[in-house]
């Protein structure tokens, strides 16, 4: 599964049905990637003390696979934003699902949907 900005967000606001979900993937095995993208979008509240922007940082290292934007993952971004129009962060989140292989998991079905070659699940 590839994760969307939005679900993290919704996870550190304890959505149950959010929280619930994560929680059974990871039971699961199942590998949860993070784009460097993503991790960008979540820690860039600027309302966060030190303590809570290191808690964060920390259950984002223990419990997601980083993905670094690349040159690969520029060139299908590249693509897909050709195609689109997507800004540039959806663009590069929907690149990581494509190149892991991996559904994308999000709140924002609007926007991946354009995507054919993607799996979106919204939770």
């Amino acid at each position: 599964m590839t994760i969307d900005a939005n679900i993290i967000i919704a996870y550190l606001a304890g959505d149950n049905s959010v929280v619930t979900r994560l929680s059974e993937w990871r039971k699961e095995g199942k590998p949860l990637f993070l784009s460097a993208v993503v991790e960008t979008e979540v820690l860039s509240f600027s309302d966060w003390t030190l303590q809570e922007r290191r808690s964060t940082e920390q259950f984002l290292e223990e419990n997601f696979r980083p993905v670094s934007f690349d040159r690969t993952l520029a060139r299908i971004a590249g693509i897909i934003r050709a195609k689109t129009k997507m800004k540039f962060p959806d663009a590069a989140i929907a690149a990581t699902a494509l190149y892991t292989q991996t559904p994308i998991v999000t709140r924002n079905q609007r926007d991946f949907k354009k995507i054919a070659e993607l799996t979106v699940l919204v939770i």
